[in-house]
């Protein structure tokens, strides 16, 4: 049983040894645009989110 263990990491180990890694460089410029797009896409939703809730308080505003 252990030997099979041995064997399944060492497979394993050679598996990640074939894997393409990003340079550091590429993983730190892609990390940068993740940013960037999720703040551009959290100001858009925010800015929509207040749109439509200032439409629907007008419209759903009693009078008196």
């Amino acid at each position: 049983m252990i030997q099979r263990i041995r064997d399944y990491f060492r497979g394993v180990l050679l598996e990640a040894k074939k894997v393409s890694w990003p340079s550091r460089q590429e993983v730190v410029a892609f990390t940068a645009l993740i940013l960037v797009m999720v703040i551009a896409l959290a100001l858009y939703l925010g800015a929509v989110d207040a749109i439509i809730q200032a439409i629907l308080s007008v419209l759903l505003k009693r009078p008196g």
